[in-house]
């Protein structure tokens, strides 16, 4: 087994949603990243690292401004796996990269997932890629050694579920609107019935994310039947402001306890 669904298992042992923080590599700079991650990784259960791009067509503004900082730091794929390799040795918490398509077609498939996998990264998020358009990234991710993270929306066919589902080796990444990340007040009613539609088609755990802003909201996921939340513009904006984002963090793991 994984050690992406091993993590998803022992929260669910434990009585609780797994909670997945996320945060861009080299942001607010690579040593502070670092800190920060650190500090964020003793309250999650997985944690995601964002590889900076130039086009983040998923993201809201928030996660768009933290990538354009580390850009303008020189942070690009090499730092980046440096960065995971320090963090790597730092934690125990299984760390997933989420990644556009562009850099891992530009640094090239095989060689990019293998040096993340090298650097202590055990599955990867593509959000940008519908995987059986070009079944060979996944197959690639997989060779690695890595678990697979594609997403689902509100909009998904049934029949566009069954597919997604059969790349996916990791959780399946449901996204609670039909638009960029950001922290929400409140997730859309529609969520929960799309989680059921995709358990409907796979055993594989669930985690919802574009929108876990804190406590509520992660209890409305767990509501919902998220196996876990995934939180990132809500940490990445208490950074900005100088705030300590564990609080944020720690209310989100309070919201999603069962």
């Amino acid at each position: 087994m994984s050690a992406v669904k091993e993590a998803f298992q022992k929260a669910r042992a434990e009585g609780r949603r797994a909670v997945i923080p996320y945060l861009t590599a080299g942001y607010p700079s690579p040593e502070r990243f670092l800190d920060y991650a650190r500090v964020l990784a003793e309250e999650a259960d997985l944690f995601e690292v964002g590889l900076p791009f130039s086009d983040p067509l998923g993201d809201g503004p928030v996660i768009q401004r933290a990538s354009e900082a580390a850009l303008r730091q020189g942070v690009r794929t090499k730092k980046v796996l440096e960065l995971v390799g320090k963090l790597a040795e730092r934690t125990d918490v299984p760390l997933l990269l989420m990644t556009y398509l562009n850099p891992v077609l530009a640094y090239g498939k095989e060689r990019f997932f293998k040096d993340f996998a090298a650097a202590g990264i055990k599955g990867v998020i593509l959000p940008d890629l519908p995987p059986d358009e070009d079944p060979g990234v996944a197959e690639a991710a997989r060779e690695a050694g890595l678990a697979t993270v594609f997403l689902l929306a509100p909009t998904s066919t049934d029949r566009r579920i069954g597919v997604v589902t059969g790349y996916t080796t990791g959780f399946v990444y449901a996204v609670s609107v039909t638009g960029v990340t950001g922290a929400r007040d409140r997730l859309p009613e529609e969520i929960g019935a799309l989680v059921r539609r995709v358990k409907a088609k796979t055993e594989l755990p669930v985690a919802i994310g574009f929108g876990i802003s804190g406590e509520e909201t992660a209890r409305q996921a767990a509501a919902a039947g998220a196996d876990g939340v995934v939180v990132g513009s809500a940490l990445i904006r208490a950074i900005e402001a100088g705030a300590d984002p564990r609080r944020v963090l720690q209310a989100v793991r309070k919201g999603a306890t069962l």
